[in-house]
């Protein structure tokens, strides 16, 4: 939870619209999402018979504040950025994989931009740290570095370069906010970054109760193979994430310095995109375990900002049911997902799309001349 008493000015400045509208985050807008529900019960079906997405849409209708629901101005920001930590052999691919992705989804040709067609949704594509001077055709500049360090021999980045990246990603959402985009989804490009996130995740959890010997069980259970590592590959992975929580004593951390100590400046940036889907009231819809992982550290900020989330699917990563089990959110998609980009965020715009024809397009049991169900409970 964010302590005002220990924000210094930079962080002071930089969370300024959070901490303005503290609460009006803290809750949902009860009003808006009562008469969402009301419009779906009296939709010509059986009552609840569309399940979470009842629900969501009523979550979506409370945030935006209306009852008439229109996503038709969807984005997809996607952060990408390197990671130092490579170098110790995490991952089986190198780092120029981030700038050949990167390129192609420049162009609309990676697995994100062509199943954002499909969901007429937009794809903004930020270099927030990719490790190259070049300048990628359909790819926002908003370089922060060229990559982070390698935490296992010191912190990923400075403190600025953290501030900075958050920034990013709040003024990316203020951007949406006034180009009329009323629905974001979010993801992310970066090798490695299922290390940073993993190293993340299990420094929040084992936090919890300030305990060392928690690192055992966590590390054991949240740590995937991500683009598929060998046993060899992933006991490394381990044993990296092991010692640099051990080095910074990260179990005893704010959420700030951890990200700053193992963090990427992709899951900054996504930080940023959830923290400005809070003060600039819009819904954001996570993808994998990455972006999971953001918002598990936009929540340790303030809890109130998980009332802005909509969870898309369970990926494959193991960290994601902890992460989710933690900030009590319930993806819909049960997939073995694990291609990032924000391709799970954007199967979530489809799905939505559908429920709403039928919320929007209504038909009431008075078109169809039959009896309403009525709540026996």
């Amino acid at each position: 939870m964010l302590d005002n008493d220990l924000i210094k000015d930079y962080e002071r400045i930089l969370f300024k619209e959070l901490l303005s509208k503290k609460n009006e985050i803290a809750v949902i807008d009860g009003e808006y999402y009562k008469k969402v529900k009301e419009r779906w019960d009296m939709t010509a079906k059986p009552l609840d018979s569309l399940g979470v997405f009842e629900d969501i849409t009523a979550k979506i209708g409370s945030i935006l504040k209306t009852s008439k629901i229109n996503l038709e101005k969807k984005a997809v920001i996607v952060m990408c950025a390197d990671n130092g930590v490579v170098e110790e052999g995490i991952s089986q691919s190198g780092s120029e994989v981030t700038l050949a992705v990167a390129r192609a989804m420049g162009k609309n040709k990676s697995s994100v931009g062509k199943m954002a067609a499909v969901s007429k949704a937009k794809v903004i594509p930020v270099d927030i740290g990719i490790n190259t001077d070049e300048t990628i055709p359909g790819v926002l500049d908003k370089k922060v570095a060229k990559g982070t360090r390698n935490f296992a021999v010191e912190p990923a980045m400075s403190k600025e370069e953290l501030y900075r990246a958050i920034q990013v990603g709040m003024d990316m959402v203020l951007y949406c906010k006034q180009n009329g985009y009323s629905i974001i989804g979010i993801g992310e490009m970066g090798i490695g970054n299922t290390t940073t996130s993993s190293a993340v995740a299990i420094s929040v959890l084992s936090g919890r109760n300030k305990k060392e010997k928690e690192f055992d069980y966590y590390i054991n259970e949240l740590v995937g193979r991500g683009a598929g590592l060998s046993n060899d590959g992933l006991s490394r992975k381990k044993k990296i994430i092991k010692e640099a929580i051990i080095k910074y004593e990260l179990y005893n951390a704010d959420i700030l310095t951890i990200l700053q100590t193992v963090g990427g400046l992709d899951i900054a940036g996504l930080v940023g995109v959830i923290v400005g889907g809070a003060c600039y009231g819009i819904p954001v819809v996570l993808d994998g375990v990455i972006s999971a992982v953001a918002a598990l550290a936009a929540v340790s900020l303030f809890s109130g900002i998980k009332h802005f989330l909509i969870a898309s699917h369970m990926g494959k990563e193991p960290a994601m049911k902890y992460i989710y089990d933690e900030l009590e959110l319930e993806p819909v998609i049960y997939g073995r997902l694990a291609l990032g980009e924000g391709t799970g965020a954007v199967m979530m715009f489809t799905l939505l799309d559908n429920a709403l024809s039928i919320y929007n397009e209504q038909t009431t049991f008075n078109d169809i001349k039959i009896e309403a169900y009525e709540r026996l409970v």
